[in-house]
């Protein structure tokens, strides 16, 4: 059954927190031209205390230099109440460590304020799942891609809604995280490429970093993230094997697919 109207505008409203009252504008602006319904918060309280009374958009585009509290701040406390909502960071900080933070914490993406609107309005899409190249994984082993739920030993993956248990308990994955995990246990025992892992969560093309390695950052941070995440639930957790120099593999036996 096709979405309703409702459905499909809460699929294309997105929030901006951010203190410059011109960039929002702008930035307003061409979302909406672009399609979508948009709401735009001048600090991170604001934004936090609308979205616990009236819920979460479908995504949030935040600064990081915001007065009261900064966006890694609203970052931590939206996991609090949220842990599913992608958001995107865009900010004049352009140094790596200020990435690396924000993909810990949650975000599912980071963008330079310098990068044009094309870029921002690509990374969107794939973070919402909304292009031919949305950011689910390809199908394997012949399963149609988003249809039913799939286990590979103690590990359990509802993919219409990404979620994701270990062992029964659930592990509260972002969008990309439980895309990560998802294409690493569906090709369990194989070997994946730090390249095929980064252009799963970003897109082809697209270039991070420093150097022409420097993707390789991202995804050592997503598996760092994905990796505590599990050992919140199992400490002993080490279903994720590194392959040093070339990516990742998980280890055990897929199940059919139910």
């Amino acid at each position: 059954m096709p979405p309703s109207n409702g459905q499909a505008n809460a699929r294309r409203r997105i929030f901006i927190v951010d203190d410059d009252a011109l960039f929002r504008e702008s930035l307003d602006r061409n979302l909406a031209d672009a399609g979508f319904t948009v709401q735009g918060f001048a600090e991170g309280t604001r934004a936090l205390e609308h979205i616990a009374t009236h819920g979460a958009p479908a995504l949030i585009v935040l600064d990081w230099r915001m007065p009261s509290m900064t966006g890694i701040e609203v970052l931590r406390r939206l996991r609090e109440i949220d842990a599913t909502t992608p958001v995107i960071f865009l900010t004049a900080l352009s140094d790596q460590i200020y990435e690396e933070a924000a993909l810990i914490g949650g975000a599912v993406d980071f963008v330079e304020k310098t990068r044009s609107f094309s870029i921002l309005l690509r990374r969107i899409e794939l973070a919402l799942g909304t292009t031919k190249a949305e950011t689910k994984p390809e199908a394997a082993h012949g399963e149609q891609a988003g249809a039913g739920s799939s286990s590979i030993g103690p590990l359990e993956l509802a993919v219409e809604t990404a979620r994701a248990q270990w062992k029964g308990e659930r592990v509260d994955l972002t969008l990309s995280e439980f895309n990560i995990v998802r294409y690493l246990a569906e090709r369990a025992g194989q070997d994946v490429r730090y390249r095929e892992i980064y252009d799963l969560v970003r897109g082809k093309g697209f270039v991070a970093g420093i150097g022409m390695d420097g993707y390789r950052a991202n995804v050592r941070t997503f598996i760092k993230r994905i990796r505590q995440k599990f050992r919140e639930v199992d400490p002993e957790f080490d279903a994720i094997e590194n392959y040093a120099g070339f990516g990742y593999r998980w280890h055990g036996e897929r199940d059919a697919p139910s």
